[in-house]
């Protein structure tokens, strides 16, 4: 548990200094891992620094408190990627009893914002304080996203403070989108500051803060750089039938050449030309390729600067710079449709959405004009799945039969990732659900390089059937990701965030065997939200010895806020019940 985390941060015109103590007890073994500690800091232009620290464990010995220091040769730093660092150590003699304790101060040298400040850690809090000091000249802007309200929310001499107490863990829950953007936190920007009696703006918008990218020279030189033998793709792209043509080989051609080497980024480490050269760069530097070469091929293109799901969303109204993550090209296509190009995942494809971006905001930069607005990243396009059953039950309560599933958009990138990096036995025990009374043989993937096709799955399958005193049971819920509810909790902490609308048809049918009949056969029924924002649907019918059955689930609305989670839970308790009756045959 954490003990007390408090901080104390005094804002100047010329930036910032936190200064932070914070003390945990560690109940038993599993705590132990608490001691070891990473704190991030970021390195752009030597921003950050971490001064001061001291950091200590005390433990009971013999009825005697005796303190351990830790050894500063043990303190290293360790380099995250070009924008961030982190300082590492691990407390001496840690074991279930002890306290440790450590203590430094942050200092950003620029009047803007600050890190964000988390009341909520992934363990319990029993008390958690930050108190922001200021000039009187500067003008800050706070952002707090809790669901409990503040142990004390008050003014104190030159600043604010604010804290809360006993505050819950945090948790990973199904379909969150950060856990950042769940815990409760409070962000600080300075947006004004006042010099000589005249108000000076900062950057405290999205707009205001692109349109300084946009026209910093530094910044886009290392991403608008000519490349060796971009004449002779621009040629060959030019002499394609349509702009969308030309899109689709120029991201190809960026994938294919140059290849990510694991560091995400929105800044350049040394240009796009080096890393042409080198085919190998960064996130941003793959992406800037894949700008300049468009905007040379005549379509109209733009870095825009992202945060990834797991990094968490953007708020368009609180301009944190050091909340991106990411650089990507923006494509306008017209008012209702544009392109969203990630050529660093090779996964991805050039005309759909990265995943990992949706249901944020991204910023995009025109250093042509004034233009930097912020977009809301999204697809309204339903996705589908199909799942074709065809299946005979023998006498003996084995079923055998074939299988098609057609995938389309995300779910065939899931797929198709899963397949080539797991291989074909890993993803035989994803299709059957991990249940060892089904055997996949004869598996087929068709489209699976194909952007414009959907994945096609075919194989043939025996399944042993649940059987006893004469009765046969199974389900028709097969070969789908539909086995656990993911919202089994009677409580919620974060959103939902589907990130696209996914819909699922399963159906096909059954042949019954000889010596059987139908005991009992789930009656036809469908469900829907009260705001029909999910409906699920089931048919099912016994005709001439066949079973035949149809079930299908549409989702028109990707994210529920917290509040909505009760009517979320109960929807998905009664659509997994239903999903998960059971056709029974009994033998005669």
């Amino acid at each position: 548990m954490v003990l007390f985390d408090k901080a104390r941060i005094a804002f100047t015109m010329f930036g910032a200094a936190m200064t932070r103590h914070r003390r945990i007890k560690i109940l038993n073994e599993k705590g132990k891992e608490q001691g070891d500690v990473k704190i991030e800091y970021h390195n752009i232009y030597g921003v950050d620094e971490i001064l001061n620290l001291d950091a200590q464990t005390i433990n009971l010995e013999n009825g005697k408190i005796v303190i351990t220091k830790i050894d500063p040769k043990l303190v290293y730093n360790q380099h995250t990627d070009k924008s961030k660092d982190a300082l590492v150590f691990s407390f001496p003699n840690v074991r279930a009893g002890s306290v440790i304790e450590y203590r430094y101060t942050l200092v950003r040298h620029m009047s803007t914002n600050f890190p964000a400040w988390y009341f909520q850690s992934d363990i319990p809090t029993r008390y958690s304080e930050f108190t922001a000091l200021f000039d009187p000249n500067i003008k800050l802007k706070a952002l707090t996203r809790v669901t409990e309200p503040f142990f004390r929310d008050s003014l104190v001499a030159d600043g604010h403070l604010w804290a809360m107490r006993n505050v819950r863990s945090s948790k990973t829950e199904a379909y969150m989108r950060s856990e950042e953007d769940a815990r409760e936190s409070l962000s600080i920007l300075v947006s004004a500051v006042s010099v000589n009696g005249k108000t000076q703006q900062l950057f405290d918008t999205w707009q205001a803060t692109g349109k300084l990218l946009s026209n910093e020279k530094g910044y886009f030189k290392e991403l608008d750089q000519s490349l060796s033998d971009e004449s002779s793709l621009v040629k060959t792209a030019m002499e394609m039938p349509g702009e969308d043509a030309r899109i689709a080989y120029i991201y190809n051609q960026v994938k294919s050449r140059v290849s990510w080497n694991g560091m995400q980024n929105w800044v350049s480490n040394g240009g796009i030309k080096n890393a042409w050269k080198k085919r190998s760069g960064n996130s941003a530097e793959i992406n800037a390729m894949v700008y300049h070469l468009l905007k040379k091929c005549g379509i109209k293109a733009y870095p825009m600067l992202v945060s990834t799901r797991d990094n968490g969303e953007l708020s368009p109204d609180f301009a944190n710079i050091f909340q991106l993550n990411n650089l990507v090209t923006y494509v306008p296509v017209d008012s209702t449709k544009y392109y969203l190009l990630d050529a660093s995942d090779k996964y991805d494809r050039y005309n759909q959405i990265p995943y990992n971006l949706l249901n944020s905001y991204g910023l995009y930069l025109n250093n042509k004009g004034d233009n930097c607005d912020m977009i809301f990243i999204e697809t309204k396009k339903p996705y589908s799945e199909i799942i074709l059953v065809s299946a005979e039950i023998g006498s003996d309560a084995k079923m055998k039969g074939s299988t098609q599933i057609v995938s389309s958009g995300y779910d065939k990138l899931t797929e198709a990732q899963f397949y080539n990096t797991e291989g074909e036995q890993k993803f035989e025990q994803y299709l059957t659900g991990s249940d060892n009374n089904i055997r996949i043989s004869d598996l087929k993937l068709d489209n699976m390089d194909v952007d414009t096709l959907p994945l096609k799955q075919s194989f043939n399958f025996t399944y042993d059937l649940n059987n006893s005193d004469n009765y046969v049971y199974f389900t028709p819920n097969m070969f789908t990701s539909l086995h656990d509810n993911p919202f089994m909790s009677e409580n919620r902490n974060s959103s939902i965030d589907f990130g696209y609308r996914n819909d699922k048809l399963i159906t096909g049918n059954f042949k019954l065997p000889a010596g059987y009949t139908l005991e009992s056969l789930p009656k036809s029924t469908s469900i829907v939200m009260s705001d029909k924002s999910i409906t699920f649907k089931r048919a099912l019918q016994m005709d001439d010895g066949y079973i035949s059955f149809h079930y299908e689930i549409v989702v028109k609305r990707t994210r529920f806020a917290r509040e909505e989670y009760p009517a979320v839970h109960e929807f998905f308790k009664k659509m997994y019940e239903l999903l998960n009756e059971q056709i029974v045959l009994r033998k005669t």
